[in-house]
């Protein structure tokens, strides 16, 4: 079958850093499904996988790279009982195996949902990785009821022109009936944020505790960082409410200060998309649930797919492409590419 990885951690430049190959089809695990892939988004943890190392690194065998996906299942493991073959499922995997960025994979049956009705593979692939951390995000880390009992409670999202803050600016004002102000730095990733529900926006080029004073809102109930967390911390610490709660999903680079919370009796907490699948958690199935839940409101319009562009066909020249639109900075909602050649 046809896939694309890499030999060694490069510089998306370097025409090696993703390059074409041929392997062997896999054969479901028992609780596995046999996916023909049919679209693939792609996300920043797929540019930081592939960057280079402190230490080269060399794989003998080519990894595999590629976190979100949509296709068709075409074999299932013998303990499989959710899928049959023919169901078009959307999954965002597992951080340990092998990932998307070829024909076929295998994926456990616990982390899939099946596919939005209304959608097809482009629209679809676009959706797992971001809405299942949004979903976690929101209202497991932060607490935030998806049922609007927390109706006119405010949320500052920084960096919500991206993938997860195109989808979490819909959750919290869909869902949640919160008050959202997200943060944008062009005339573009402005007007994205608004058609995504925001109501409010603010600019995260300056201090967002500033902005935020700016427009007559001090303080916040719930802070979703999606950006720089080193910069943005010592003003989401005086931007917090009182026992308000802030959640992050970018790794810090030096210590952070957590006792500027301290005073407030505030809540930091991290989430990492993966956690279910790397540890086999005993909710593990509760991702599929999510995804599940996330067609059902994208086939009833309440959620919208946050593809902004789509590259046919599947290849390396066209992901290394994508991986270097990535590392710009300016990608507004999800890069997809569709179709094998």
């Amino acid at each position: 079958m046809k896939a694309i990885g890499l030999h060694q951690y490069l510089p998306i430049d370097n025409e090696e850093s993703l390059v074409d190959f041929q392997i062997d089809r896999p054969e479901p695990g028992p609780r596995d499904l046999l996916v023909a892939v049919k679209a693939i988004a792609v996300n920043p943890v797929d540019t930081k996988v592939r960057a280079p190392k402190t230490e080269p690194v060399v794989e003998t065998t080519p990894k595999i790279l590629g976190w979100d996906a949509a296709g068709e299942v075409i074999a299932v493991g013998r303990e499989v009982t959710h899928f049959q073959a023919g169901d078009q499922v959307f999954y965002a995997g597992d951080i340990t195996r092998p990932g998307c960025n070829s024909e076929y994979q295998l994926v456990d049956e616990r982390i899939v949902g099946n596919m939005p009705r209304t959608q097809d593979f482009a629209a679809a692939a676009a959706l797992p990785l971001t809405s299942l951390t949004a979903w976690e995000a929101l209202f497991e880390r932060l607490g935030i009821s998806s049922t609007g009992d927390d109706a006119g409670k405010s949320i500052l999202i920084i960096g919500g022109a991206g993938g997860v803050g195109s989808i979490a600016i819909q959750l919290a004002r869909n869902l949640g009936k919160l008050n959202v102000i997200a943060t944008a730095s062009r005339t573009k990733s402005s007007m994205w944020i608004k058609q995504m529900g925001a109501q409010h926006v603010v600019n995260h080029r300056n201090p967002v505790d500033k902005e935020l004073c700016d427009i007559g809102i001090p303080m916040v109930d719930y802070i979703l960082c999606l950006a720089d967390t080193d910069q943005h911390f010592s003003a989401m610490a005086n931007a917090i409410r009182p026992q308000g709660k802030i959640c992050c999903v970018v790794d810090n680079r030096d210590p952070l200060p957590l006792n500027l919370l301290k005073p407030k009796s505030a809540v930091f907490v991290w989430e990492f998309m993966f956690t279910r699948s790397m540890f086999e958690t005993e909710d593990m199935d509760h991702q599929g649930w999510i995804l599940n839940r996330i067609a059902e409101l994208v086939d009833d319009e309440t959620l919208i797919t946050t593809v902004s562009d789509t590259v046919e066909p599947i290849n390396a020249a066209n992901l290394r492409l994508a991986h270097r639109q990535l590392e710009t900075g300016r990608t507004i909602g999800k890069l997809v590419l569709s179709g094998w050649e």
